[in-house]
């Protein structure tokens, strides 16, 4: 059975992405640490000790090959992707082995601005659209991981 693994700290789409799993009959498993008490009853819950990537590595350890990951993470992506997943964020945007290292090397930029003193722009304010946005990339996803799944990776 395909899981859905979902980054659940400061997800935004928990529940969307839930109604939408439970279409396709794939498991949702929600990930958190203990500063972030998430449950739902549709779905498992699991929580680890708070620590620098503590919930990105029981993730990235629970992932089969074909399973879908939501996260806003970029690097917790790139594992995610190494072992075969399918990666989207919360507002739709699929991350894959062709365009992770652009959004890594743009992220470690970001960090050396603001290790220096600087700014950086922070996320817009979320919108209904970006919810659309989501669920349409979401269910695409979720057939290309049931289809590749079906036919072996092929």
């Amino acid at each position: 059975m395909l899981q859905l693994l979902i980054d659940a700290d400061a997800c935004p789409v928990i529940d969307l992405a839930l109604s939408v799993a439970s279409q396709y009959d794939i498991k949702p498993i929600l990930f958190c640490d203990t500063s972030h008490r998430i449950e739902r009853d549709q779905a498992v819950t699991v929580m680890v000790p708070k620590g620098p990537d503590s919930v990105d590595f029981k993730l990235v350890n629970a992932i089969k090959k074909y399973d879908i990951v939501i996260t806003q993470d970029y690097g917790l992506a790139a594992m995610c992707i190494a072992k075969g997943a399918f990666v989207v964020d919360q507002n739709g945007r699929e991350m894959t082995s062709e365009n992770i290292d652009q959004l890594l090397a743009i992220r470690y930029e970001n960090a050396k601005v603001r290790r220096a003193g600087g700014r950086t722009k922070g996320p817009k304010k979320r919108t209904e659209q970006n919810n659309v946005n989501f669920e349409n990339s979401f269910q695409r996803i979720c057939k290309q991981a049931i289809l590749a799944k079906g036919n072996g990776g092929i």
